[in-house]
């Protein structure tokens, strides 16, 4: 990724979120009227894979990815079936399917399959918007040690 952002759906294309880490996530700006909310997910973004020796480096930083006018939500999670201890979930990905109702307006379906442990968050939602928060680190992993996920970018 040679940005530094902020991305929006129109980016979607040269982006990825193979093995991002997800530390949390909310619902913001909810909308009455049509029964909609902000999805945020608090990631850990690998904004630079580079192969290092025998293994890699990352450049990682903490950044607010949101799906704006989120409906029809779908969430499945186990940490249960392989006893994992709890820890951020990871990223398998993120698809997309373009949906078009019949006045023409154009939305998408999201899928977004978790590698660890089992699960996935399916929902409709026109598109997203992603800031960087953090600051970036280059390190051997992919996700941030709580240390470096405190102290946003100052505005």
């Amino acid at each position: 990724m040679n940005s530094a952002g902020p991305w929006t759906t129109e980016n979607f294309e040269e982006m990825s979120w193979h093995d991002v880490h997800v530390h949390g996530f909310r619902f913001d700006t909810f909308k009455q009227d049509n029964g909609s909310a902000d999805l945020v997910l608090d990631i850990d973004y690998i904004l630079k894979w580079e192969k290092s020796g025998n293994g890699f480096l990352f450049t990682v930083c903490r950044a607010d990815l949101r799906f704006h006018d989120v409906f029809g939500l779908k969430f499945e999670l186990d940490y249960a079936e392989p006893t994992a201890g709890m820890c951020p979930f990871s990223l398998a990905g993120v698809e997309r399917e373009t949906v078009k109702s019949l006045n023409g307006y154009q939305s998408y379906k999201w899928r977004l399959p978790v590698n660890w442990p089992k699960g996935s968050l399916q929902f409709d939602a026109p598109g997203f918007t992603q800031v960087l928060t953090g600051i970036p680190h280059v390190q051997a992993s992919q996700g941030l040690a709580s240390e470096n996920r405190s102290g946003g970018i100052s505005a």
